[in-house]
């Protein structure tokens, strides 16, 4: 039997003979299985230990390899990953201070973060592109210059005083590292893909995955540390400089190819990806697909508002800028924990389905917790838990749900699959962050609001109400009607089972014993 890639193929994969090694040369014949062949691809899907074993021998037989040098490509993508983070929020943690130095207003220095999330949408269909047609390797590298032209590029206003405009070099800077970002946080599903083992893919994927809120942590501790007088600021943007020249140096020294030359599995072996706009026909048209990148890509956007409102919820019942920032931070830190486990847990049993709803339901849970005790006053303990817990639930099934994304919609690219459903939750949170802001009122009566905005403070608990609401609709929609086989992990014991067939063709309840030596 042969695998031969046609005109759809992605151009990243390598065609492969089974029954062959890397070289062409005939494989040896492994012992069959006596299960029938449908119970062995299924319970090969579910994680089952025996047939995991067979399929790593033959994996070892037919050439499949896992090379050292993935964890350097990894290492990279995480960094850039954290840098293109810090970068997006290095303003917000110091906005008035900013705002002071250039005689900038307030919604000016919104804008240069905000210009992450519009301009994610637009070139996020083109970075798909990029990413299943030009390839993984100089997508990378090309998101790293633009991270690094970026981040030098808003120290242009500090270097010569002349500038008349220096806010449009500063958010010249930030369309720069903006247009980096979504070829960076569409890579890690890909690259997991490409060069890790199939036990070893979900966890690549959450260390690639969690850079970036690890990124943003930093920036809301490091920017505030880095910047007391105006002064300061040009030290905070030449640090911020670092890890993207870093970045940027090991991106175009140590990054040799897009694929390796072994593949790391039978899946990677075997890919038959489609073409783009045949790509993206086939997400459209699959219904499993559609459900899970709306209820997640809602859950997206639900994160993003709750990321960027949080301060502004909690100061109205007079709770200081250091707790909110301690909540944002306890809400990130639980998150890349809870990442971990669950992303260890599933590389072994493959349940990706069960947890990606499990832990929708209880962020929902958590969630409607928040929008109540987040209405009270002196509640510092019970809403330091609740974040802590959103986050363990809510940020641990991102890179979760981002496999189960390709899984599901297998044959079609990594990036396409993976990126898509970013896009949608970046447009869903443009629409969530409106709404709940809309809903908002202000409060004529006095009150004991530490919020510094020189206005009355506003009324959130309808748009908290709100929020929870979604929430809850969303994990609902997404238990009742998401439904989807592993159409990876079938095709993959599909592969090793066909390869098993034609290597050693021999009945099934007859395992041939080796003759005499001549």
């Amino acid at each position: 039997m042969t695998t031969v890639l046609g005109a759809g193929t992605d151009p990243e994969r390598p065609a492969r003979t089974p029954g062959t090694t890397s070289k062409g040369s005939p494989a040896p014949a492994p012992n069959c299985s006596t299960r029938p062949r449908k119970q062995r691809a299924m319970a090969g899907a579910e994680g089952d230990p025996l047939v995991a074993d067979t399929t790593s021998a033959l994996g070892a037989l037919l050439g499949y390899r896992a090379y050292a040098r993935r964890w350097v490509f990894l290492l990279v993508l995480s960094l850039l990953n954290f840098s293109n983070a810090t970068l997006w929020l290095s303003f917000a943690p110091v906005a008035d201070t900013i705002a002071h130095r250039f005689l900038l207003s307030t919604k000016q220095i919104n804008w240069l973060s905000l210009i992450y999330l519009v301009a994610s949408i637009p070139s996020g269909v083109v970075a798909i592109w990029v990413l299943d047609s030009v390839g993984l390797r100089w997508a990378t590298i090309v998101c790293a210059w633009l991270n690094f032209a970026g981040s030098v590029f808003r120290t242009l206003p500090f270097l010569f005083l002349e500038i008349q405009d220096p806010f449009a070099f500063l958010m010249g800077g930030q369309t720069l590292c903006a247009l980096a970002q979504t070829l960076v946080i569409f890579s890690p599903a890909k690259l997991a893909a490409l060069w890790f083992p199939e036990h070893q893919r979900a966890t690549a994927n959450m260390i690639g995955t969690m850079s970036n809120p690890l990124g943003i942590l930093v920036a809301n501790l490091l920017s505030p540390a880095l910047v007391k007088k105006e002064k300061d600021i040009p030290m905070m943007l030449g640090i911020y400089i670092i890890p993207a020249g870093l970045a940027c140096l090991l991106a175009t020294a140590c990054l040799w190819e897009s694929v390796p030359p072994s593949p790391p599995s039978a899946g990677a072996a075997h890919s038959t990806s489609e073409k783009f706009l045949d790509g993206l026909k086939l997400l459209v048209r699959n219904r499993a697909y559609v459900t899970l990148a709306v209820c997640f890509g809602g859950g997206i956007g639900i994160f993003s508002s709750f990321s960027v409102l949080l301060e502004q919820v909690l100061c109205v019942k007079g709770y200081s800028n250091e707790f909110a920032g301690l909540c944002g931070a306890l809400f990130i830190v639980f998150g890349v924990l809870g990442a971990l486990v669950l992303s260890l847990y599933v590389d072994q049993t493959k349940h990706f389905t069960e947890a990606v709803k499990i832990g929708f339901c209880l962020t929902s849970m958590v969630c409607v917790a928040f929008a109540l005790v987040s209405q009270l006053q002196g509640q510092t303990l019970a809403l330091a838990a609740i974040c802590s817990l959103l986050g363990l639930f809510g940020f641990s099934v991102a890179p979760i749900a981002m496999e189960l994304a390709v899984e599901c919609s297998f044959p079609v690219g990594e990036g396409a699959a993976a990126g898509l459903v970013i896009v949608l939750g970046q447009a869903e949170g443009v629409l969530v962050m409106v709404l709940l802001t809309a809903l908002t009122v202000r409060r004529a009566e006095p009150s004991i609001s530490t919020c510094q905005d020189g206005q009355g403070p506003l009324d959130w608990k309808v748009s908290m109400l709100l929020m929870a609401g979604l929430c809850t609709l969303f994990s609902c929609f997404l238990v009742f009607f998401f439904h989807t086989r592993y159409r990876r992990l079938q095709a993959e014991a599909g592969v090793s089972h066909s390869i098993q067939e034609d290597v050693s063709p021999a009945p099934a309840d007859h395992v041939p014993h080796p003759g005499p030596t001549p």
